[in-house]
């Protein structure tokens, strides 16, 4: 077999090696899950979870989520970040939260095919102190009527088929107020980093431009002195 042969043959078989590798990771992907954007929550604090939820239907769109919180957890508060075109609603029973359900309005639903997703950002609190982790099963409706429970409970011999998302819950620091942080906390804070950073660079320069004046003026100040001494040192 000629070398540009051996060239073509891996070059199809790297090609049908890397598209497996992203349709399996595209299919692993497409679970509903609860993400983290910054440290995990603590527990006894207050935690922001990101679901994502992505369609999986080539023809039709996802109208209707909704998530089960344990009651045994105890959590007794909730907060949505709007979403635009869906409306959110907090269920309590008996004075504890244990759903949250995101409708959307005409023509705002998570678009048909297996590219869209959404993201649902929810505050709780306070998390349970006994637990390591929050198991919340969610239900996804199509606006075909059908409907998908991601309810599976996560087990040591591998992922179930649809899992339920799950949060991992860090050991409490003592201050009663631990939190995961969101996307848009965590590109505040970069923010104002950013403009700290910068009014320093500022105040930096301000100093050196300063010094540099002066310093320019005084070197101007001794070389017309040399000069005058140089022309007065000729006359003589």
């Amino acid at each position: 077999m000629s070398t540009n042969r051996r060239i073509a043959r891996l070059a199809v078989l790297g090609a049908v090696t890397t598209t497996s590798m992203l349709v399996a990771g595209g299919m692993a992907s497409a679970h509903v899950t609860a993400n983290v954007y910054g440290d995990a929550p603590e527990k006894g604090g207050y935690g922001a979870i990101a679901l994502r939820v992505p369609n999986e239907e080539e023809k039709v769109g996802t109208t209707e989520v909704e998530v089960t919180v344990p009651a045994e957890y105890g959590i007794t508060a909730a907060r949505t970040k709007p979403v635009p075109g869906w409306t959110a609603e907090v269920t309590e029973t008996d004075d504890v939260v244990t759903k949250i359900t995101w409708k959307a309005e005409d023509g705002h639903e998570i678009a048909a095919g297996t590219s869209s997703y959404e993201e649902f950002e929810i505050v709780l609190g306070a998390l349970p102190d006994d637990v390591d982790t929050l198991v919340l099963p969610t239900s996804q409706t199509y606006s075909d009527g059908t409907v998908v429970a991601w309810d599976e409970q996560p087990t040591d011999g591998g992922e179930p088929e649809r899992p339920a998302p799950v949060v991992t819950l860090a050991e409490s620091s003592g201050h009663g107020h631990g939190h995961g942080g969101s996307a848009e906390a965590d590109e505040n804070e970069d923010t104002a980093q950013d403009s700290a950073e910068a009014s320093d660079t500022d105040d930096t320069a301000r100093l050196l431009g300063g010094a540099g004046l002066v310093l320019g003026a005084l070197g101007f100040g001794l070389g017309l002195g040399a000069v005058l001494r140089a022309r007065k040192a000729g006359r003589s």
